[in-house]
């Protein structure tokens, strides 16, 4: 069976700068941002602001862009740009809401930070002094603390997505089932050794609020943030507020608008809010107002909390956490000596960034429809440094780095030993240093494929210039492949990163026996059959599919180490970015058909995947457990209009032979479709529900 492992990935990147269209907001509040656009014209700022919303709408694929900038609690800039239904450029209103992503995490932050300062809450004591239900299979569950939580530094594995994602549904059972699926998991690293992003710290924070608040989360944030701000527009999928209010988005393919997306994980990413309110909440986040935070909480929220731990030590990073802040130390306004504060968020359908500037007073937040938060975060890092000149806070604006081609030097001996098997999440590399060069594949797409030549005090820089790879040898014990890099983002500047990519692996074994068993399971595909069908994860579904694929080391399979016939466990430890939710692999068989457990979801094996009934008329029910199914399209159905006819909790999706979904019923509400040849189609509701399928010609 083909698979869609290329293909999945190739359509995420197309999702993120793809351009949908949109529909309009409405003609008041457009007006009224026209007029306010057209007064601050004069200012550098503003233009500045107008050209990144154009550059990220002409070049990026974003189809809408909210910006808002405050200064001593002021806003002194508010507008945006977006496309209309028919297709032309137009204003957005300053109400118009967006998803903010994880942005959300900085208000479990301070929910947090708050009950702290009540003393309700330390944040250095066991998080099992507040979620007494809270256990894992690993012992070192124990010495988790909630600031580990802020931090990214509990050592957990990432991220639980199952259901978190939906259209029009706000079931909020993913917090339940994350205490359930934590049950029986490990830890990958022991607390506090290190910070690498996890969305289920700020899933387990949400819980820490409503167990000791005694409210639930939602009514917890009106309580505490929006009544006292008068924050209108901030939301969470659990609150009843005008969806219309919601910046519509298309997708290319998809018909129609979508529904408007419910991100279930509300700590972590959930809430919907307007440029300029997520600015106005920035004033609590940077102590100026000690009536809900203190200023001592704020302070140490800001503190470089990753330090705490194995970290890189680099002042050109767009990563250096503190407490639920992604930087705080972000470039390049650290290279101009003021300290700037980040957080980026992204969802399926809506990106954001937010950056505080706590020592100047001064926030802006720039909110997206397609796109991608790193994006935002350099556009609106540029509208920032053009007010900081307008405002005489710096001089000039710094220009962006320039490159040369590396001179290769001749290489020391004494590094051959780095030459060996190497890690990250989803897959093992074999790294090769040979005549002072080291070869390798591209770096999630943002660092081509290149040859990077020894050039000095331990480093390799590749062709492009703007890459330095180096290996570090950690405190932890592991040998880890930095990689310092400046990205590039035509016509918005420059993003500076700088990671551990590769963990360095040890041998590995493994009897014949085992060896044979996975094997056979090797370049096979299994499908998600827990996911609801309302999920939004079926727009991209290289996440409900898993393939096989046994490593380049042996002993090791989608970068896991092999454990025994039916499981292998995850090796890798800090290599983060795109990768950075590790997972176990556990397989097992029901009435004779191999199942795989992995990163909290259930997949069927592929010869359970069987060819759609071709005749006229069938039938299929979903069965007891809930779970989806999946048929393939054979040749005697390719070509043929499929009408199915479902209940209200039902739905389907259809993907063609490259993975690209041509029918969404969740998305569009249609229930008639062309099946493509070679594709796949998933019916997913409640268990019982029966789907009557009608097929008939083509016209």
């Amino acid at each position: 069976m083909k698979t869609w492992r290329k293909t999945g990935v190739a359509f995420m990147a197309a999702l993120l700068l793809a351009a949908p269209m949109t529909e309009g907001i409405g003609a008041n509040q457009g007006a009224a941002a026209q007029a306010e656009s057209d007064k601050s014209q004069k200012s550098l700022a503003a233009a500045e602001a107008q050209r990144m919303a154009e550059t990220l709408i002409d070049g990026y694929g974003i189809s809408g862009v909210q910006y808002a900038l405050r200064s001593e609690g002021k806003i002194v800039l508010s507008g945006g740009l977006g496309i209309d239904e028919e297709g032309n450029k137009a204003p957005i209103g300053k109400d118009a809401m967006f998803g903010i992503g994880s942005i959300s995490k900085m208000y479990v932050t301070a929910a947090a930070m708050m009950l702290a300062d009540a003393g309700k809450v330390d944040i250095d004591a066991p998080l099992t002094d507040y979620i007494t239900e809270f256990t894992m299979a690993d012992e070192r569950y124990k010495q988790i603390t909630p600031r580990m939580l802020m931090n990214h530094s509990a050592g957990l594995y990432g991220t639980h997505y199952r259901n978190s994602t939906l259209f029009v549904d706000n079931d909020s059972e993913i917090n339940d089932a994350l205490l359930h699926d934590l049950r029986s998991e490990q830890l990958k690293s022991k607390p506090g050794e290190y910070s690498v992003y996890a969305n289920d710290g700020f899933q387990l924070l949400e819980i820490l609020v409503e167990r000791v608040s005694g409210m639930d989360y939602s009514g917890f944030l009106a309580k505490s943030f929006s009544e006292p701000l008068k924050l209108t527009s901030t939301k969470t999928p659990l609150d009843a507020f005008d969806r219309s209010q919601m910046y519509p988005v298309r997708l290319p393919g998809i018909k129609g608008v979508l529904p408007v997306e419910n991100m279930n994980m509300i700590g972590a990413g959930g809430l919907y809010s307007t440029a300029e309110e997520v600015t106005l909440f920035s004033e609590v986040l940077t102590g100026r107002r000690p009536d809900l935070l203190s200023e001592a909480s704020a302070l140490a929220m800001r503190q470089p909390d990753y330090r705490r731990g194995v970290w890189v030590d680099s002042d050109s990073n767009i990563f250096s956490y503190g407490l639920g802040w992604d930087a705080v130390s972000l470039p390049p306004f650290n290279h101009y000596g003021i300290q700037a504060l980040a957080k980026g968020g992204d969802t399926s359908q809506y990106h954001a960034a937010y950056i505080a500037l706590p020592e100047q007073g001064v926030s802006i937040a720039l909110l997206t429809a397609g796109g991608n938060s790193m994006f935002n975060t350099a556009a609106a890092s540029n509208i920032l440094l053009a007010y900081l000149k307008e405002t005489g806070e710096i001089t000039d604006i710094q220009p962006n780095q320039t490159f040369e081609a590396p001179i290769q030097k001749e290489m020391p001996d004494s590094l051959n030993v780095y030459t060996g098997l190497y890690g990250t999440v989803g897959s093992t590399l074999s790294i090769t240093l040979m005549d002072g060069k080291i070869s390798l594949p591209h770096i999630y797409g943002l660092i081509p494929e290149q040859t990077y030549v020894y050039t000095g005090d331990g480093a390799f820089t590749g062709e492009d210039g703007r890459t330095v790879l180096s290996f570090d040898e950690q405190s932890n014990g592991h040998t880890y492949v930095r990689v310092q890099s400046i990205l590039e983002a035509p016509g918005i500047g420059q993003v500076p990163v700088d990671i551990y990519m590769w963990q360095k692996l040890e041998s590995h074994t493994v009897s014949d026996s085992v060896r044979q068993v996975w094997k056979e399971r090797n370049g096979k595909t299994y499908y998600a059959v827990d996911e609801k069908i309302k999920s939004l994860e079926y727009l991209t579904p290289q996440s409900l599919i898993k393939t096989v694929q046994l490593d380049e080391g042996v002993g090791y399979a989608n970068g896991t180490i092999i454990k025994d016939s039916s499981h292998a466990v995850n090796i890798v430890e800090i290599p983060v970015m795109m990768g950075r939710d590790s997972y176990d692999l556990a397989f097992f068989k029901e009435n004779g058909i191999e199942y795989l457990q992995s990163g909290g979801r259930t997949f069927i094996i592929e010869e359970a995947v069987t060819p759609i009934y071709n005749g006229r008329a069938s039938t299929a029910t979903i069965p007891a457990s809930g779970h989806a199914r999946w048929f393939q399209i054979g040749k005697g159905a390719a070509g043929r209009i499929m009408m199915a006819d479902f209940a209200r909790s039902g739905g389907f999706a259809v993907y063609d032979g490259n993975g690209m979904p041509v029918h969404i019923s969740a998305a569009n509400g249609g229930h008639t479709v062309v099946l493509p040849e070679s594709g796949l189609i998933v019916f997913g509701g409640e268990a019982g529900d029966v789907f009557k399928i009608m097929l008939k010609p083509s016209k």
